[in-house]
């Protein structure tokens, strides 16, 4: 076990979705947190800043030297799956050369950091319907986003291997939660219902492909185990971080949707509907649980409803009708 307290951890993609919650985590464990991500600063807690872009790779270089970092988490990225299909070059670069770039910084400037690449699930692309995918199962991507993960992760365990670097990988499925932008399915209909309470839109939810099945675990699990990672996994290996239970969108929606407070009718809309999507992929978190302990604490109801407290609480911060 390799405790963190009073080292510095690096978080890429700091400013993102689970920074924040990876942050107070690891402040949780009293590591000391610096940021690194292109922009400005965000609120979330942090003992330090960089501001770099992950395709320059000199000023991630230079990042990576001043913090001298005992750890690394690298979450930043393009994240979005159906923006990859608008822009799948652009996906690629960052989530590929964008990699590369960041543990040829850590290959020269801080070999003895351990470093946490974190990675998709979507990368296995569909599985069989019942079935939970395990870290042996071969990649089949069916999205730009998903290929570049794939890319990715090949390309992490190969660095790790070829340079001796104590690399850990994750295959991360789908979450939730406070903060996430609404870019993504439960924020999108949390977003959409509270508008419609607050007499923004007409009472419809209008939503994409609702006939798939997915793996939901809170952001604020899914940090922890990351932290758990750093501390507990194994170099060389990769890690499904997953509830490994199965549910519908179509019952997320509607689990969503009673917790209105007017009636709203569920719509599809054509928009809303990928190119190509994944009809189940649920995962199997057997190798995380024996090798860190970690199992998902947070029940996916309590997400789903501090999800729709939040923008509720942001559309009525707005004003107006």
């Amino acid at each position: 076990m390799r405790a963190l307290s009073g080292r510095t951890v690096l978080v890429t993609g700091a400013s993102g979705f689970v920074g924040p919650h990876l942050a107070a985590a690891l402040h949780g464990g009293g590591a000391r947190v610096v940021g690194l991500a292109a922009g400005s600063a965000p609120e979330a807690p942090l003992d330090g800043w960089h501001d770099a872009d992950l395709l320059d790779a000199d000023a991630l270089a230079l990042a990576v030297a001043a913090t001298a970092p005992r750890a690394v988490i690298h979450l930043a990225g393009q994240s979005s799956a159906a923006r990859s299909f608008e822009q799948p070059v652009e996906t690629f670069r960052l989530n590929v050369t964008g990699t590369w770039n960041l543990l040829e910084a850590v290959r020269r400037h801080a070999p003895a950091a351990r470093t946490l690449v974190v990675g998709s699930g979507e990368a296995y692309g569909p599985q069989p319907e019942g079935s939970r995918v395990a870290e042996d199962m071969p990649f089949r991507p069916v999205s730009p986003y998903a290929l570049s993960k794939a890319a990715a992760d090949a390309l992490a365990e190969l660095h790790g291997a070829t340079h001796g670097l104590e690399i850990v990988r994750t295959r991360s499925f789908g979450h939730t939660g406070p903060g996430q932008d609404a870019r993504f399915v439960v924020p999108a209909f949390a977003r959409q219902i509270a508008a419609i309470e607050h007499g923004e839109a007409e009472p419809v939810l209008r939503v994409g492909n609702l006939e798939v099945t997915r793996d939901l675990t809170d952001a604020r699990d899914v940090a922890r185990a990351y932290v758990l990672l750093l501390e507990r996994g194994r170099a060389g290996e990769a890690y499904n971080v997953c509830r490994g239970e199965g549910v519908r969108l179509a019952e997320v929606a509607r689990a969503l949707v009673a917790r209105a407070r007017r009636p709203i009718r569920i719509e599809v809309d054509p928009t809303r509907l990928r190119p190509a999507d994944v009809p189940w992929l649920v995962g199997d978190g057997g190798k995380l649980e024996h090798d860190t302990g970690w199992r998902p604490e947070i029940a996916l109801e309590r997400t789903l409803e501090e999800v729709l407290e939040q923008w509720r609480g942001r559309t009525e911060g707005r004003g107006g009708g």
